[in-house]
């Protein structure tokens, strides 16, 4: 393939924050390949603040106010690009950005309407590939003459999760300079299985309080639960849960050491932040961190034990229920972990 230029790259990744946060690399291999080119991200409304994060992207587009346009095509139109890459397929992108005339239009073969909508159809298949998410979306660029065998140790270098003012003044306060300032993040949104409110109590309390600053997070809608049912027991831990927005939570983990989660949005932040990391995951095939670890150069996970000798589970459990597998995972064996970790870990 000759050699190519571009003026404006579209990345288009609709879903949320884990998913957006493992699609940022994208951004960041494009601008190396392309110092020149612009790169424009499209995404919802509520991932605004991770993706103006990145220093790749030069400008964020918003598809919740896009979306509800009656000038769809002259918005893409208005935007000038050479390139969209449908990253989450989206019907209503697609159809968009075709009749804007949006030259190279990228997308998997898996979705027919990438048939009609993208002419830059690339063989790629989530569901039962060996690859991690990142990696798979990282092969939606060999349309623009970039390798698509990037490994894990590379990848985390093309985050570029720098665009970062200071921590707003009225919560410097809570960071301790002369201790370890970890975060756990216990619950999940229903998004994901998890570890269960005693193995994150235990943890906790297990950790020495003159060498540890425990801070336990969690949205706005979780901040009840964590008041009443978790922090009562760890009387030396500090509740963080609806304090903050998406924003100033990113700001407030940069100044962390650590963080602990469930397969959940913030726990690839923390990653992508260079944090010390640990990721906590079930044995099933569509949650294996196999495909959701989080990346980056201090990161760590650990897989529920099955009840039975089979790889994956293959008990019937509800996600909003307990998962047996997940509360099997030893606290002690994130401490043994956790003790090791030393302050300022960095991006």
């Amino acid at each position: 393939m000759e050699e190519l230029t571009f003026k404006k790259i579209l990345i288009s990744r609709t879903d949320n924050i884990g998913d957006v946060i493992l699609t940022l690399p994208m951004a960041g291999v494009l601008k190396n390949k392309y110092p020149n080119s612009k790169i424009f991200f499209l995404g919802k409304k509520y991932t605004k603040s991770v993706i103006e994060a990145c220093s790749h992207i030069d400008k964020f587009y918003d598809w919740d106010e896009i979306k509800n346009s009656e000038n769809k095509t002259q918005i893409f139109t208005d935007m000038g690009c050479d390139v969209i890459i449908h990253v989450f397929p989206n019907k209503e992108i697609a159809t968009a950005a075709k009749r804007a005339k949006i030259k190279i239009r990228i997308g998997t073969n898996r979705r027919l309407f990438h048939w009609i909508y993208c002419n830059n159809n690339v063989n790629l298949t989530r569901k039962n590939s060996s690859l991690h998410e990142s990696q798979l979306n990282l092969k939606l660029l060999n349309r623009l003459n970039i390798r698509d065998d990037f490994k894990l140790s590379e990848i985390y270098q093309f985050y570029g999760f720098h665009n970062l003012p200071k921590l707003p003044e009225k919560f410097i306060s809570l960071i301790d300079p002369d201790k370890f300032n970890i975060i756990l993040h216990p619950k999940s949104k229903g998004s994901a299985r998890e570890w269960g409110i005693e193995n994150f109590v235990t943890l906790a309390n297990s950790l020495p309080k003159e060498k540890f600053k425990v801070f336990f997070s969690g949205g706005q809608e979780e901040s009840q639960y964590i008041k009443e049912k978790i922090i009562p027991k760890c009387p030396d831990c500090h509740d963080i849960s609806g304090l903050f927005s998406l924003n100033e939570f990113i700001l407030f983990i940069n100044s962390c050491d650590g963080f602990i989660a469930n397969s959940t949005g913030p726990l690839h932040i923390a990653s992508a932040l260079g944090k010390h990391t640990i990721g906590l995951y079930p044995p099933l095939p569509s949650m294996s961190p196999h495909r959701w670890a989080p990346i980056g150069k201090n990161v760590q996970f650990f897989l529920g034990k099955n009840t039975n000798s089979n790889k994956y589970c293959s008990s019937p459990c509800n996600i909003n229920e307990r998962c047996s597998c997940m509360e099997n995972i030893n606290p002690n064996t994130l401490l043994e972990c956790i003790e090791k970790w030393n302050k300022n870990s960095d991006g």
